[in-house]
């Protein structure tokens, strides 16, 4: 708890949850997609995006508690379960962090046409690491700033690439002409059979919609946390919404799928759009470089909206054993600052590693393209943690309210189990086809790094979860033994 309460109005509990959610780096290769985009987008907002809010909303104000999804799976499934979603929520962290300082030496060199040499790499993604790890060390209500900025900014990136799309659109034609229904139609191959790899697209979407949990972290920054976290994020999701359906949109009619690329997707659309639009050499570039500069900015917003509610989560668990007990140090503003400055550490030493083996090993690509190497283990990290919250809500909905005048969503038994059930199948869904992405030997063997990283992660994780066992079963033990002698046994 911090000694001082700063004010955390609706506004800015908005914007933050814009901030955290909102993905401008995501949106290229979730619209590289194709035409079958718009049906995945309507599948995953009525299926997962809606359900996921609204239970966010429920469980963050009858469960209200800096922890977050920790608090709620503790309550439903105990600490051990809590403790595998906070290990998972915390490794895909780092992960995510490293991921993003390649992504900004990528456009730092796209932005200028010039290549950077190890040393310029190894400053640029460092100094990116250090940046966000101090402004770790702040409330979210202290850096409402940052997320206010960074969600303006999203906005402005994404409408702008929905305007030059229309435009295009109204004055020359979509570039990419629909030839039949059957482009529209989610896993239909161009033999007429099944494409099994267009499921591996979901886990994309859902990752453009994750982070609303964030928001029920920042109850004790808000003056009305019971009603200003359900707003928080039924407004938010519905400028989310729109902020990804716009720009994914005009990508589709405005730049050939073919052209957009994954880790400068942004860029390389706003270079298309404006020529395409008409726009001349200088206005191209003088545009991209600025986009670029205002882009980069949101990738810092966006680690720092999530820091807090990420590092609350680990602290909480910390508290209970999974992680070093130091992690658990707040600062006098009540911020778990140790679990920061390991983070950043991490994120770190995986840059470093990343920059050494792109540049050691340049011929082995699905080891040089470290932004997707570092960005696909985080993401399936990421996925795991989630699958037992909406389990938890299926349990914890059924006790009936445990705050009085706090979220509630009146639903009967079958519409629970539905709310929990359809985002849970499709969490499994885009786990196994972010692993597997089609049904051949030939992609397990493509995508065998990704399988075996992810084991890894979950084997350490077990360890973890069973050395905290053993230290509970100790404790108890102690404790019983005290008993016994005070009882004069």
């Amino acid at each position: 708890m911090p000694k001082k309460k700063y004010k955390f109005r609706l506004f800015s509990a908005v914007l933050a949850t814009v901030c955290i959610i909102l993905v401008a780096d995501a949106v290229a290769p979730t619209a590289s997609i194709g035409h079958s985009q718009y049906i995945w987008w309507a599948i995953m907002l009525i299926g997962f995006f809606v359900p996921y809010a609204l239970i966010s909303a429920e469980l963050g104000t009858q469960y209200p508690s800096e922890g977050g999804m920790y608090t709620w799976i503790k309550k439903a499934f105990g600490k051990k379960w809590a403790s595998r979603v906070a290990w998972f929520y915390w490794v895909n962290y780092p992960l995510w962090i490293a991921s993003l300082a390649d992504l900004i030496t990528s456009l730092l060199m796209t932005m200028f046409g010039i290549e950077m040499e190890m040393w310029m790499v190894l400053a640029v993604q460092i100094a990116y690491i250090a940046i966000v790890t101090i402004l770790g060390m702040l409330r979210i209500s202290q850096s409402d700033w940052v997320a206010n900025i960074g969600a303006v900014i999203k906005i402005a990136i994404l409408g702008g690439i929905g305007f030059l799309g229309f435009y295009i659109l109204f004055t020359q034609g979509t570039a990419n002409p629909v030839e039949g229904w059957q482009d529209f139609i989610p896993l239909l191959g161009t033999d007429g059979g099944i494409d099994w790899a267009g499921l591996s697209f979901v886990s994309l979407i859902i990752f453009n919609m994750l982070g609303f949990e964030v928001v029920g972290t920042f109850y004790d920054d808000m003056d009305k946390p019971k009603k200003q976290i359900p707003q928080a994020i039924i407004l938010g999701g519905i400028l989310i919404a729109v902020f990804y359906i716009l720009p994914s949109f005009a990508l589709g009619v405005g730049t050939e799928f073919s052209e957009i690329a994954t880790d400068t997707g942004l860029l390389n659309a706003w270079q298309i759009l404006l020529t395409n639009a008409g726009a001349s050499a200088g206005a191209i570039q003088a545009i991209l470089i600025t986009v670029g500069g205002l882009f980069i900015l949101t990738l810092i917003s966006n680690v720092s909206s999530w820091n807090f509610g990420v590092y609350s989560v680990i602290a909480y668990s910390a508290e209970d054993g999974m992680f070093p007990k130091s992690w658990k140090k707040r600062n006098k503003d009540g911020v778990p600052y140790m679990v920061g400055i390991w983070t950043g550490v991490v994120a770190t030493i995986l840059a470093v590693t990343g920059i050494i083996i792109a540049y050691v090993f340049p011929e082995m690509e699905e080891l040089s393209n470290m932004f997707w190497a570092f960005f696909s283990l985080s993401l399936t990290c990421l996925l795991l943690s989630y699958i037992p919250m909406f389990a938890a809500f299926i349990k914890l909905h059924k006790q009936g309210p445990q705050v009085k005048d706090g979220y509630w969503l009146k639903i009967g038994p079958v519409l629970r189990w539905v709310m929990g059930l359809v985002p849970l199948f499709l969490l499994f869904i885009s786990l196994f086809f972010t692993l597997v992405p089609e049904l051949s030997i030939e992609a397990i063997q493509d995508n065998m790094i990704l399988i075996v990283s992810t084991v890894v992660c979950i084997a350490i994780g077990e360890v973890m979860v069973l050395n905290m066992g053993r230290k509970d079963r100790k404790k108890k033990l102690l404790a019983k033994q005290k008993r016994a002698l005070k009882a004069g046994k």
